[in-house]
């Protein structure tokens, strides 16, 4: 079960599977990388994505229509675990669709989460004795 629970942990805290394993330089690169691409991507002004659109019709009636490739960015924003939730708690990563950088950073943003799955996923190798 140990090897759940740190995959768990690490995609919890970018790095902090490699931390508990005693591999700290790998769990300081694998943090302030990921940690550093978020960031680019809120100074960028870039969003999370939601896995549905909203559009109103003529009686202000809000309909929320999911749409496939929506999930997928929304599964890779998904990947930033706590940072996902600390960022939008704060209210950050809204997005401004009129910023020249909008789609760089959220771009950031999803790359950070899908490495992040990477991250996750290496710990939990190291952890069953495979790497």
């Amino acid at each position: 079960m140990r090897p759940y629970l740190i995959f768990l942990l690490s995609w919890l805290i970018p790095g902090s599977g490699h931390f508990i394993q005693k591999k700290h330089t790998k769990a300081l690169v694998f943090f302030s990388g990921i940690l550093l691409l978020v960031v680019l991507g809120i100074v960028m002004e870039g969003k999370f994505f939601l896995p549905y659109t909203e559009t109103s019709n003529n009686y202000g009636v809000v309909q929320r229509q999911f749409h496939p490739l929506l999930i997928l960015g929304f599964l890779g924003d998904l990947g930033l675990g706590l940072f996902n939730v600390v960022v939008n708690l704060l209210g950050f990563a809204k997005g401004n669709i009129e910023s020249v950088t909008y789609h760089y950073g959220t771009t950031y943003m999803v790359s950070a989460g899908l490495l992040n799955y990477l991250v996750a996923l290496n710990a939990f190798d190291i952890a069953r004795r495979k790497k």
